[in-house]
């Protein structure tokens, strides 16, 4: 077994050679099929042995000892190395094991996660603990180290002490820091994000950037401070500005930015020839309807005119070479670890069968893995309990400060003209209250925000960018009964008109995740989001809207656990009440 997601026992090492000499069996033998090697960038024929969970032989040759052997005839069949997910955010609604598990099932068998849900939800001792638990999974999991919380804490100091990020940085299965959302803090004489930054530069690990609309300037002073990569392009143009800054990129295709397809059409018209240097990220959720995650960053890519190999190697050794770890994933060669998709066609990438560390995934088209390797419970990840009342004091508004919705995760301030001093809103706008309340009841931020509804009663959500809950509403009683209603399921979404509840949806994990399959959180997600357009919801996604009210690397203001925020100049313009 693959230590830490980095190496193996010496025992093992010795066996590895020993099959290759013929003197122990292999597990699984791949014969007479074609496979990528993405170093050569060519097809070739060969056979492919496996021993437990790494790829020791790959050539003409058969062993002569196959007692127990699993001998596969892949004859007319495709083999490419596993997908890699490089900017995975494994615990946006749904849980880690569950979005693994999900993108495993379509070929992407290793995936780079962020780090930010279990720094809120879990001491460092548990989540290191979890994280080893999660290399039970035939799927390999790496992670991110966070610099900042991404928000404004009450206790930033101490949830991101010094101490801690480092401890982070320097765990095995972290191999990159970020993202640096922080940045303009950074460009202001942040020493202390310039230390970790550095430190994590010289344990030889990449620092992943976050810069949306950055000017060259910007960029070339944030790649002389340390940035490796971005994610944040949605131009050509500003895509190939990062690669003439010596940035890796990563193209993304997600729910919210799917804008692979014109970012890729733009480089072709542009005469790009070099793919060496990008990468594919669904950035979080995947595109709904569409199956699986990688694997159709893959096909976008081959449709748009991509050539084949080029777009395999994008979601596989691309990022294996820049994360550093091309010598356990990213190709089909000795010493790597069995990740390989057995394809129908070249040009389809969806896979027939998947082996993940030398495991069945799926076998011609039958789901053989199963979401039960993680006991949530040992790590405190209970149903969220609830200790506190709402009260009506709780729901008193007077500041006329509101936040103005322009798309489903943009938000500016606007100077509040309804009067929000009443116990019911007028359903003749899209003004509605909104309360950001500490999980733990001690303190509070009352506004407004318009655009989110123009008649829902009352919302009362537990998943949000910090784990605090939120509320959002017409009418004051529908959101007390929408609060009681998620107090009593343990944490979640609820939602509620008129005194009726509309819609539930329990997040056992915490208040904060889902506990069972993606698929099915997907089924749940469509139904929220059909009664929230159906309420009035303006845009796509109330779901990434409810993640990122306290998100401060988005423009323009931010509801946080401080108060109201204005991002650019990170002021606080209206504090939080204690409670």
């Amino acid at each position: 077994m693959l230590e830490k997601g980095q190496f193996w026992r010496n025992k093992l090492l010795r066996e590895h050679v020993s099959v290759v000499e013929d003197k122990l069996a292999p597990s699984i033998v791949f014969t007479n099929g074609v496979y990528l090697n993405v170093h050569t960038k060519r097809w070739i024929k060969a056979n492919i042995w496996i021993y437990k969970d790494r790829i020791v032989y790959v050539g003409d040759r058969m062993p002569k000892i196959t007692d127990g052997t699993d001998v596969i005839d892949c004859t007319g069949q495709y083999l490419v190395p596993g997908y890699i997910e490089v900017h995975s955010h494994p615990a946006q609604f749904y849980n880690p094991e569950a979005f693994a598990v999900y993108s495993a099932k379509y070929g992407t068998t290793t995936l780079i996660n962020d780090n930010l849900r279990l720094l809120y939800l879990l001491d460092k001792k548990k989540a290191f603990s979890m994280m080893e638990e999660f290399q039970q999974l035939p799927i390999s999991m790496f992670w991110w180290a966070r610099y900042d919380s991404q928000s404004k804490l009450i206790n930033d100091d101490e949830k991101f002490n010094t101490d801690d990020i480092l401890s982070w940085i320097n765990h095995p299965l972290v191999i990159q820091g970020g993202e640096l959302s922080a940045w303009p803090q950074l460009l202001s004489g942040d020493d202390r994000l310039l230390y970790l930054i550095q430190e994590t530069k010289r344990l030889n690990k990449r620092v992943e950037g976050h810069f949306p609309g950055a000017s060259i300037d910007t960029l070339t002073k944030l790649k002389l401070l340390g940035a490796s990569a971005d994610h944040e392009a949605i131009t050509g143009e500003e895509v190939v500005r990062r690669l003439e800054l010596g940035y890796h990129v990563s193209l993304r295709y997600s729910s919210v930015r799917p804008d692979l397809p014109h970012l890729l059409q733009s480089l072709l018209e542009d005469n790009l020839q070099a793919f060496d240097q990008m990468t594919f990220t669904t950035d979080g959720a995947p595109p709904a309807n569409e199956k699986g995650t990688i694997n159709n960053c893959i096909r976008v890519a081959i449709e748009t005119g991509v050539d084949s190999i080029d777009a395999f190697r994008m979601a596989t050794l691309n990022g294996a070479k820049y994360l550093g770890i091309d010598e356990v994933v990213g190709s089909i060669a000795p010493g790597r670890l069995a990740h390989i998709n057995i394809l129908y066609e070249k040009d389809d990438p969806t896979p027939l069968s998947v082996l993940g560390k030398g495991k069945w995934i799926v076998r011609d088209g039958s789901v053989k893995i199963n979401q039960q390797y993680i006991k949530w419970e040992e790590y405190d990840f209970e149903p969220f309990h609830i200790s506190w009342d709402l009260t009506l004091d709780d729901l008193q508004f007077s500041i006329p400060i509101g936040l103005k919705m322009k798309n489903d995760v943009i938000i500016e301030p606007y100077a509040v003209e309804t009067d929000i001093t009443v116990d019911n809103l007028p359903t003749n706008n899209n003004d509605s209250f909104l309360v950001l309340l500490d999980r733990y009841g001690k303190w509070r931020v009352n506004t407004v925000i318009k655009g989110f509804t123009n008649q829902l009663g009352g919302l009362c959500s537990t998943f949000s960018t910090t784990g605090d809950m939120i509320l959002i509403g017409k009418r004051k009683e529908d959101m007390r009964l929408a609060f009681n209603r998620s107090k009593e399921i343990g944490g979640g979404i609820v939602l509620v008109h008129q005194g009726d509840i509309l819609y539930e949806l329990p997040l056992q994990l915490k208040g904060a995740m889902y506990s069972d399959t993606f698929e099915n959180l997907q089924k749940e997600k469509s139904e929220i989001t059909k009664i929230m357009i159906e309420s009035g919801y303006k845009y796509n996604d109330p779901i990434h809207c409810l993640l990122y009210l306290s998100a401060i690397h988005l423009p323009y203001v931010r509801v946080t656990p401080k108060g109201i925020v204005d991002v650019k100049d990170q002021d606080v313009i209206v504090p939080a009440n204690m409670r």
